[in-house]
């Protein structure tokens, strides 16, 4: 049987989401692999303690390169080059890497073919051992890199064929925040969507942005609803309209300064102080997430 997986996401950046995906791993310890999806800006390792046990290169995309024994300095890639990414350095003419988009058009019109398109290594991805005797997919764009989605993508791709080979019954992934690309990419093949929101006004704008993509793709959703104390009145207007879009709330956390303690010591709350109210209604929200599965 294929592996059940949970993909935890939100409107924005700093929900809880990571923390609480964190806090589901560790929970659920061997039986799962960890898919670290926020490849912009990944921190789930640091939670998890990964020990990048393998590496492999990512490629994708392609960058002009200019051969100076064959370039005649003409000037006509740079004409028609629209993202300004070639300059005249020392009079000879260069591709800024982060600047080429790829297009091939230089390489077109260069009347001595001196310019060639190369794919380009633009992040790393690794297989990690983690807490818990579990596995962990994760990756890092590089600097001014794109094509996250792709790398997204590679990400997922591993993190199933890791679980299909240990046999393992769920794959936890921590999606992006936001609605981009790498979102959209992370959502493929979820059995079940965590939205995570806070009680603010930004927090209920995403969380309606993020439940449109939802629904685009027809996937079901549960929602965790973090400090939700912060605003009574906001956490009212979000439980309304999740009652309207038929999302049922999992679980609804108060502020507790134990979660940012349990940060700066680089631990889920679960690991920290698993007796905590705060751990508890975690560990609750993860026990109604699997009977929604059906696996409780």
């Amino acid at each position: 049987m294929s592996a059940k997986e949970i993909v935890v996401i939100s409107g924005k950046g700093g929900t809880g989401k990571t923390s609480l995906s964190a806090s589901f791993a560790y929970l659920e310890g061997k039986n799962t692999i960890v898919a670290d999806c926020d490849v912009d800006a990944a921190n789930m390792h640091l939670l998890l303690g990964a020990d990048f046990e393998k590496q492999e290169d990512f490629y994708s995309g392609e960058v002009a390169f200019i051969n100076e024994d064959c370039c005649i300095n003409c000037g006509k890639c740079k004409e028609v080059c629209r993202f300004d990414a070639i300059n005249v350095i020392d009079n000879q003419h260069r591709v800024d890497n982060i600047s080429c988009e790829g297009c091939w058009y230089c390489s077109r019109v260069c009347p001595t073919g001196a310019i060639e398109m190369k794919t380009q290594k633009v992040g790393d991805l690794y297989v990690s051992n983690i807490k818990k005797e579990s596995k962990m997919v994760h990756a890092k764009l590089g600097f001014g890199a794109e094509n996250s989605g792709k790398l997204v993508a590679k990400v997922k791709t591993k993190a199933k064929e890791e679980a299909a080979k240990l046999n393992k019954r769920y794959i936890v992934t921590d999606g992006s925040p936001g609605v981009g690309c790498p979102v959209i990419s992370s959502l493929s093949g979820a059995n079940l969507v965590v939205l995570v929101t806070e009680a603010t006004v930004s927090g209920l704008h995403d969380l309606k942005r993020v439940q449109k993509l939802l629904k685009t793709f027809s996937l079901k959703a549960v929602c965790i609803i973090n400090k939700y104390d912060l605003n009574q009145k906001i956490t009212d207007e979000i439980e309304n309209y999740l009652k309207g879009e038929d999302i049922v709330v999992v679980a609804k956390l108060p502020y507790d300064e134990t979660f940012t303690k349990a940060l700066s010591e680089a631990k889920p709350i679960v690991e920290y102080d698993s007796d905590c109210d705060l751990a508890k209604s975690v560990k609750d929200s993860w026990k109604k997430i699997k009977n929604i599965l059906g696996d409780v």
